[in-house]
């Protein structure tokens, strides 16, 4: 066999691998999830996580350098060739594939949450009516205290770096029931690609390869709280996006300071004004009566700030990461991001102590 087959051949014994182990989430939990994955962020996380700057962000410029270069320099007769750049492609590929995977990915197949919790996801118009005025209700009174002025939008006074520091105190909070998801050995950062991510649509992100949190210092500032606690989450071992809405959710509403709690309970609100109108349209009408105006400033807020970016490329990174996510686990895609609100009304039913919900 030559050199330049081994690779791609590899990946196709690595996918065949991945989608077998996908099959054995218990397998997957105890040995890599609470097995080897800690180990690997303890030493990303202390090698990367004091350097001011994301190394990650760096590592792809870097990468996107080299692969335009590649690109330019084998343009002349690209295709007439495309056996050997064909096989180049699959090659780098291939070890793409099993760094992800390796370094943070098999974290898609391990014991779903609502399974290891017991928690019952479905839930009736009804219960998420009564769930959705006691988070606007919950929302109003956070806004009402942090502005005195119920027409004040609010306003975080705080620096990325401070938020990134206070991000951890929640976690340090966790219900005794969510102790798997302790956070330790902060590596939050600024992301680099700031702009390119607000064009992508996207609030922030996980980078597998140095476990650096990444958020968008760009998108408004009141829910970035609820961004950073997110992909903490991701941190901590959790891949579905349900799921770490529902750990940062519950991260940010158990921090001691007030604009986390107002980032997470304005977060959810909106989520449960969207499921109400996926279940029936017009439904969220007589709620959206109900929320101060100037919660309403911050939702407008946040809308202005996506429309403003957006254009035919984040519309297709949608496309990309809807299928990217029904790939790995996540079969309703893009929508699983809603499903937290289904986790949170089960959680409060369980009868947990302590659920987060004051």
């Amino acid at each position: 066999m030559k050199r330049k087959h081994i690779l791609p051949l590899l990946l196709v014994v690595q996918i065949i691998l991945v989608k077998t182990l996908a099959l054995f989430p218990e397998f997957v939990e105890n040995w890599y999830s609470k097995g080897l994955y800690p180990k690997i962020a303890f030493v990303s996380r202390n090698v990367f996580g004091n350097i001011p700057f994301s190394v990650g962000d760096v590592m792809y410029y870097i990468l996107l350098f080299l692969l335009f270069r590649w690109i330019w320099n084998n343009r002349k007769g690209f295709w007439k060739n495309w056996k050997t750049n064909g096989l180049t492609v699959l090659s780098w590929f291939s070890i793409f594939y099993f760094f992800f995977h390796f370094l943070w990915g098999m974290n898609y197949y391990r014991i779903p949450l609502h399974q290891k919790l017991n928690i019952n996801k479905e839930y009736t118009l009804a219960e998420l009516e009564v769930f959705t005025q006691k988070m606007i209700t919950k929302t109003n009174a956070i806004q009402f205290e942090i502005t005195k002025n119920d027409t004040i939008a609010v306003h975080i006074p705080y620096s990325n770096d401070e938020l990134f520091e206070l991000a951890q105190n929640g976690y340090k909070n966790l219900p005794e029931a969510l102790n798997d998801f302790q956070y330790h050995y902060k590596s939050t950062k600024a992301s680099l690609f700031s702009y390119p991510l607000s064009y992508m649509g996207f609030g922030g992100y996980l980078n597998p390869f140095t476990n650096e949190a990444q958020v968008n210092i760009l998108k408004p500032k009141y829910n970035a709280p609820l961004t950073t606690t997110h992909e903490m989450a991701h941190q901590t071992g959790i891949g579905s996006e349900s799921e770490c809405n529902f750990i940062g959710f519950i991260a940010a509403s158990k921090n001691e300071d007030v604009y986390f709690k107002y980032a997470a309970y304005s977060f959810i609100a909106r989520y449960c004004l969207h499921n109400l109108e996926m279940m029936q349209e017009g439904k969220s009408e007589k709620f959206l009566k109900t929320i101060n105006k100037g919660v309403l400033k911050n939702f407008d807020e946040n809308e202005q700030f996506w429309e403003k970016y957006h254009t035919p490329i984040d519309t297709a990174f949608e496309i990309f990461y809807d299928n990217f996510l029904k790939a790995n686990q996540q079969q309703d895609g893009l929508e699983s991001y809603s499903k937290f609100v289904g986790l949170m009304i089960g959680y409060e039913k369980t009868g947990i102590s302590d659920t987060g919900l004051d």
